[in-house]
């Protein structure tokens, strides 16, 4: 879906300018997505496997939920509306946690120029994984790893087959530390 998303200034700031996701993308300019990284208290991290209809890095592991923040919207509103479109989970606002916001500015192969600030927030898994149910445009997989399975795979990004989409180990490491915070 073509949806329109409000245009931002390299520091994150609205422009007042409101764009199509395909014209930010084909353009390069700065956009504002959300981030939820969902854990549950035995200590295990929800990741989802990018469906194979994506541009963008389709098979790759990422975070739990992740979305454009459309027009008008605020970065809690969509993760709400992502969360219940990408995994059929209804949470409220008052069940995210915020824990920044990162920059992610990255061009691909296909031309496409993503320059993101993620607005993310860490969340508890309150449901087991089969009480999910994965959007097939968004979504191929579902699966739960242990705090220690996702450390290694951030400590082995390189030479893991390509396990997470290419990004900022840094930013892994803290939503990990978060999480953790969060738990004890």
């Amino acid at each position: 879906m073509d949806e329109y998303i409000d245009v931002v200034d390299k520091n994150g700031n609205l422009t007042g300018q409101t764009e199509l996701k395909s014209i930010i993308h084909t353009k390069g300019y700065y956009h504002h997505t959300a981030h939820i990284w969902f854990y549950t208290t035995d200590s295990s991290i929800l990741l989802a496997q990018r469906s194979a209809k994506k541009t963008i890095c389709p098979l790759l592991w990422a975070v739990s939920v992740a979305g454009h923040i459309d027009a008008g919207e605020t970065a809690k509103q969509a993760a709400v509306r992502e969360t219940k479109e990408e995994i059929g989970l209804t949470v409220l606002e008052t069940d995210l946690q915020d824990i920044g916001v990162f920059e992610c500015f990255t061009t691909y192969d296909s031309g496409i120029v993503d320059n993101e600030f993620h607005n993310t927030f860490i969340a508890e898994l309150k449901v087991p994984l089969p009480a999910l149910t994965p959007q097939e445009e968004e979504v191929e997989a579902l699966k739960l790893v242990t705090f220690n399975t996702f450390k290694n795979l951030i400590e082995n990004i390189n030479n893991n087959g390509n396990h997470f989409v290419p990004s900022n180990k840094k930013y892994y490491e803290f939503v990990l530390e978060k999480i953790k915070e969060h738990t004890n």
